[in-house]
Formats: C-alpha cells, sequence, structure tokens
C-alpha cells in the first residue's frame, strides 16, 4: 500500500511541504517532455498511487491531458504571472494528500521569461520546489556527445540538481549501448530508455495540442499508451527513489477561501470544496466549458467559489440557455475558432447572453471569451455585445504581458497591476462604445480589451491566485 505524505510539520521548523516530487524537464522542447511526464502520471497512479500533477508555464493544454492521467486537476505552476513567492504554495495545495507530484517543465530547462534571466523557468520552479530534476534528452542525432549535453545542463546551475536521464528516440540496442556507456562518465543515472520506433503522435494544430475535450476517446488511448512506453521503458522504483530524496520545502499549502477572505461557496466541478453555502444564499456564477472553451486554470473556479458563488459550468455548443439563476458570467479561453458555426448556430445561447449583459450582470471573458462575445468570428455571427469583428490571422501572438487596468471593471479598480498572458492567432477590428480594459507595458505599450456596462473582455490571460481580488470583486459584484 502507498504511504501517504502530506504538508506538516519539519523539525519543528513549521509547516513544510514534504510530498516526493520531481520535475521532468528538456534540453529543449520537442524532447518528449510530456510524453514522459504524462506517462509517469498515468503509470504511478496505475500502481494505486495518489498523483499530483503540475505544469510549468501558462500552457492550459497539457494539464487536461495530466488530468486524464492522475484523475486530479492538473495545475500550473507559472512564477511569472503568480511571482515565485506563490510557487510552493500552490504547489502544496495540489499536492495536498498525494504520494507523489510529477512536474512537467515547459521549454528547455533554464529557457524563462524573455529577458528576465531565469524567472518562469523550470530550473526556477525546479529550484523553488527543492525537486530533483529528471531531463528527457532527444538521442536521435548523438552518442557519446550525449555526456557533454547532460554534463553542461547539470553543471551549469548548482542549485538544480539533475538526478537522473530519460533517454528518448534511441535507434537500437547498440545506439543504447553507446549512450549509457558515455553517460557513465557523466555520474547522471540513467533511469530509462525509450525506442525511435512507435512514436506517439498526439494531434496538434495552431495553439498547441489538440485539448482531451475535443477528443475525449483518443486522448484516454494516448495516455494508456504513454504510459505503456514509459513503463516498459523506465525504472519506476528508481524513479520514485529519486522523488523520495527531495528534502522538505518549509511552507503553508495556498487556500482559496484565506486568499479571498471569503466564507466558501460551492464549485461543483472543483475538487476541494471550500465550504458550505452561506446563509442569505449563493450567486450562480455561469463558467463557460465544453470543447470551445477549455482554457481555465483551476484555481478560479476555487477562488469564485470561496468568495461566495455557485460555480455552475455549461457548455456553449449544447446548452440552448444559461444555468438557471446565473448572475454571473465567465468564459475563459479556448478555440471558438474552430466551433464557429456551432456556436454562431446556438442562437438561443446567444441571446440568453445578450439579455443577461443587458442586465448588466457582470461578465469576465478571456481571449475565446473575448471572440465570442464581439459581433461576428470569421464572418459568423456571434454575441454582438462588443462592437467589434474578429478574425483568424497568420500572425501568432505570444507572450508574457504586464498591464494596468485602464477603468474600473468587474474585475480590477483603476491601477490594478497584473501579469498574463497573450496566446492567439486572431485578430479584432474594434468600434465604438467601449473603454480598454488594460494598458500593456511589455513588450510594447499599447491599450487592448473592452470594458463596457458590466463586460471586462480580454485577450490577456491572468492567473487570480496572484490577484484574488478579482474573483471576490467579482462575486461582489454579482451580488448587485
Amino acid at each position: 500500500m502507498p504511504v501517504r505524505r502530506a504538508s506538516g510539520a519539519s523539525n519543528g521548523e513549521g509547516p513544510a511541504v514534504n510530498v516526493p516530487r520531481l520535475v521532468i524537464a528538456a534540453p529543449s522542447s520537442g524532447s518528449g517532455k510530456t510524453t514522459v511526464a504524462t506517462g509517469l502520471m498515468a503509470a504511478f497512479a496505475g500502481r494505486g498511487l495518489a498523483v499530483s500533477a503540475h505544469k510549468v508555464g501558462p500552457d492550459y493544454i497539457d494539464p487536461g491531458y495530466h488530468t486524464l492521467a492522475t484523475g486530479r486537476p492538473g495545475r500550473n505552476l507559472d512564477a511569472y504571472m503568480c511571482g515565485p513567492e506563490l510557487i510552493a504554495p500552490l504547489f502544496a495545495h495540489g499536492a495536498r494528500g498525494c504520494d507523489l507530484a510529477v512536474v512537467e517543465g515547459v521549454m528547455g530547462l533554464y529557457d524563462g521569461a524573455s529577458g528576465r534571466g531565469e524567472l518562469g523557468s523550470t530550473a526556477q520552479v525546479a529550484k523553488l520546489l527543492r525537486a530533483p530534476v529528471v531531463l528527457v534528452v532527444d538521442a536521435s542525432s548523438q552518442s557519446r556527445s550525449v555526456a557533454a549535453l547532460v554534463h553542461g545542463f547539470a553543471s551549469w546551475d548548482p542549485q538544480v540538481r539533475i538526478g537522473g536521464v530519460i533517454l528518448n528516440k534511441v535507434g537500437s540496442q547498440r545506439h543504447e549501448a553507446l549512450l549509457r556507456e558515455a553517460l557513465d562518465e557523466s555520474g547522471v543515472p540513467v533511469l530509462g530508455v525509450l525506442g525511435r520506433a512507435g512514436q506517439l503522435a498526439v494531434p496538434s494544430r495552431h495553439l498547441g495540442l489538440v485539448p482531451v475535450a475535443e477528443r475525449r476517446g483518443d486522448a484516454v488511448a494516448a495516455v494508456a499508451a504513454m504510459a505503456d512506453r514509459v513503463r516498459a521503458g523506465c525504472d519506476l522504483d528508481a524513479v520514485m527513489a529519486l522523488a523520495r530524496s527531495a528534502p522538505a520545502v518549509p511552507g503553508e499549502a495556498w487556500d482559496a477561501v484565506e486568499a479571498v477572505g471569503g466564507v466558501g461557496g460551492r464549485d461543483r466541478d472543483c475538487a476541494v470544496d471550500p465550504g458550505p453555502r452561506t446563509p442569505d444564499g449563493l450567486n450562480v456564477v455561469a463558467v463557460a466549458a465544453g470543447a470551445a472553451f477549455t482554457f481555465s486554470y483551476a484555481e478560479h473556479g476555487e477562488l469564485l467559489a470561496a468568495a461566495g458563488a455557485d460555480v455552475v459550468p455549461f457548455d456553449p455548443l449544447r446548452d440552448e440557455a444559461l444555468p438557471e439563476g446565473a448572475r454571473g458570467l465567465v468564459i475563459g479561453g479556448g478555440f471558438p475558432e474552430v466551433y464557429a458555426s456551432e456556436l454562431s448556430a446556438n442562437a438561443a445561447l446567444r441571446k440568453a447572453v445578450v439579455e443577461l449583459v443587458e442586465s448588466r450582470a457582470p461578465v469576465a471573458a478571456e481571449c475565446a471569451g473575448l471572440l465570442y462575445l464581439a459581433r461576428s468570428l470569421d464572418g459568423l455571427a456571434m454575441c454582438g455585445v462588443l462592437d467589434a469583428e474578429a478574425r483568424m490571422s497568420e500572425r501568432l501572438t505570444l507572450g508574457y504581458r504586464e498591464a494596468v487596468a485602464v477603468c474600473d471593471s468587474v474585475l480590477a479598480a483603476p491601477g490594478t497591476r497584473v501579469r498574463g498572458h497573450e496566446f492567439h492567432r486572431t485578430v479584432l477590428e474594434p468600434g465604438a462604445g467601449a473603454e480598454p480594459a488594460w494598458g500593456l507595458h511589455q513588450p510594447e505599450r499599447r491599450v487592448e480589451g473592452f470594458v463596457q456596462q458590466g463586460v471586462h473582455a480580454s485577450y490577456l490571460h491572468t492567473h487570480w491566485a496572484s490577484a484574488p481580488g478579482m474573483a471576490r470583486r467579482f462575486v461582489e459584484r454579482c451580488k448587485g
């Protein structure tokens, strides 16, 4: 039977995170991090362990596969958007009561926010969590040079502990022997070898992998195949021993109720029930879900619930009405361009959204939600709440942003500063009648988004754990 590890006291020094953990990193993108990380999660979950899954950076899609692998919400650890000080508390929140935590890195191990040194990098998160790193190396075009590569990564920052290597895309037994012989001299153990044959092909499109919600059956099969490959090619006992070698991290777990200073509401899809109904009842906040709107951080629903909302998901592709009693609406990111015809055809729901907006109920929309509220998307009618036309573009807009609220809105008071992330291949041609939502200060100065009536709509993705007042303010506006 697995032994449960939880946050607790450590040597009389106060609360500490004491969960076995490791970080899956790579020299560069495309090395196989997602396959290895997701496969490890599923393989250990298959052994009966409670596995906590985490992803470095702002990515929404990989955590969906992590959720399938573990049966628990996949969570993000983003030191740029949330600040380094929140990484360990957010990790402890997600890993509470688990036997093992697996953190999938982003890009190359030492790659972070542009021009900000290690900020936002996998290496920074590994150091903040005192977690050993497993380096996934694409060995398809090298043999003895792999030792120099691993040595370089292991020695670059003495505070980053490379505890082992998993070799990916190995061509043959002879190739494997050459790689192992070279790495014997590096002092970094080989924890696994994955062959080049039978590489998994996970469908992708213009913004990365296809989300789980769009291909549920295929995604389940893909995760199972990842687990099979990892079980066959990796020494799981050695990997677990490495994870157990991680020392305790001082600090307490993040708590949504404490963050908002709330009494607790209810989130119907939330892994943690933050509390009972408040005496005067709950405000129903409708949250868009389904295949078209898959981009959401788990902490957002938890914060809304903690602030006193009854968080009720609905699917704009199928539901013709908003959840009964909805007094607020949250529409996150996703791929509305893929489902523009279906969204347009659901005229009943579009009308319900317009009626809610006209009642001046609070509405928060990010990226895909912004497009859904526009007049049209690629010529197809959307809700028409915002005087703007949206269309697909050849240009990818991608990167971290620093922003300040331009005017009063349902999310922020003027002057409120946040950090966020843009990630889209669409452009908006705005009309008139709305104030901008944000003034952006990185990489260039410009205004962005819309604030009108009770609507706050923007391309900017934010992480409310770094600004819990946004959730509290939104729920307070729902109360009227």
